[in-house]
């Protein structure tokens, strides 16, 4: 009897261990989905944009099936912003990364050629998109030109997602690099950007209707980030700063402004919320015109964020700031 409990133990024992071993080969091999490059919290792509619109389409267009984050820091201005290293460490870990590209973000091609995770989906959102030629780039004697490509962006004017047209295109760019890393979600992810695209179309035509029937059509701007919305809509942009916001006015140039101001009779010169006013104030203590905020979405504060305010809202406020101005 002794013998027959030994041979039911040792039996008993040698199933246990087989199951042990079956279900540790089991756990090593690789997923159905493998072949997805998703991150490991709860499936979800691991999303990095360099800079608020950005963000925000990838949000939109993600939804559930996407972690974003966010590099440039609510309230921080973008065009002089670069990485540290423990942004470069977030993306060797990502699946996606988001950028404009048009020179807005210069740092991209050395950090991209830098990185190891071979894996990474970049989307340079304004792609296919026709750019707008910018100011001339002040470059310093002794600067690099060994990269002709970025050379040649930084003549570009970047800020293409004030027409809600070129919105529409920077999320189908986005929406097909979530396709590429997660085909699995490629219809959820197809909705998305369906919806998101009439709601581009339905802002684009309150643009149009409100502003074919305002009284002038020249505006004063902190710097010339409206390029684009001006020429979708039948505008003239007058900027105080050129394309990047803090390149300083030199006196001939304010003298213009304000004699434009004057010539034009502009009501109002426009601001924006993370740049200082004061030259814009100036202009507009010189003239008798009245200073409001006009905002390129280069970024939300705080407090923004906290109240919900998305590439959609602002735009509309900004529009009611035009008729307000132009009329």
């Amino acid at each position: 009897m002794k013998k027959y409990y030994k041979k039911i133990l040792l039996l008993c024992g040698a199933a246990v261990m087989l199951s042990a071993m079956m279900l540790a080969g089991c756990a090593s091999q690789p997923s159905a989905s493998s072949d997805v490059s998703l991150s490991n919290d709860n499936k979800k792509l691991n999303v990095i944009t360099s800079f608020y619109p950005m963000y925000d389409f990838a949000k939109k267009i993600g939804g559930e099936y996407v972690d974003v984050t966010n590099l440039v820091p609510a309230g921080t201005e973008p065009h002089d912003w670069e990485p540290s290293t423990t942004d470069i460490t977030s993306l060797e870990h990502a699946d996606v990364f988001v950028y404009n590209g048009a020179g807005m973000e210069s740092w991209t091609d050395k950090v991209l050629s830098t990185l190891s995770n071979k894996s990474l989906t970049t989307v340079e959102a304004s792609q296919n998109i026709s750019l707008r030629e910018g100011g001339e780039h002040e470059h310093d004697e002794d600067e690099n030109h060994t990269n002709e490509e970025n050379h040649d962006e930084e003549h570009y004017d970047p800020h293409v997602w004030l027409n809600p047209l070129n919105a529409k295109k920077e999320m189908e760019n986005i929406k097909d690099a979530f396709v590429k890393a997660d085909p699995e979600h490629k219809q959820y992810y197809e909705n998305n950007y369906k919806a998101w695209s009439e709601e581009c179309d339905r802002l684009h035509g309150e643009y149009q209707e409100a502003l074919n029937q305002v009284k002038t059509k020249n505006l004063v701007v902190s710097h010339e980030a409206f390029g684009y919305l001006c020429d979708a809509f039948g505008l003239n942009q007058m900027g105080i700063q050129g394309i990047e916001p803090d390149s300083e006015p030199d006196p001939a140039h304010m003298a213009e402004i304000i004699d434009f101001v004057k010539a034009n009779q502009v009501k109002v010169i426009f601001s924006e919320e993370l740049v200082s006013p004061k030259v814009a104030q100036s202009i507009a203590n010189a003239t008798g015109a009245q200073l409001e905020v006009l905002n390129p979405i280069e970024g939300l504060t705080n407090t923004q964020l906290e109240n919900g305010d998305d590439y959609f809202t602002v735009m509309r406020e900004n529009l009611t700031a035009l008729k307000k101005a132009l009329n």
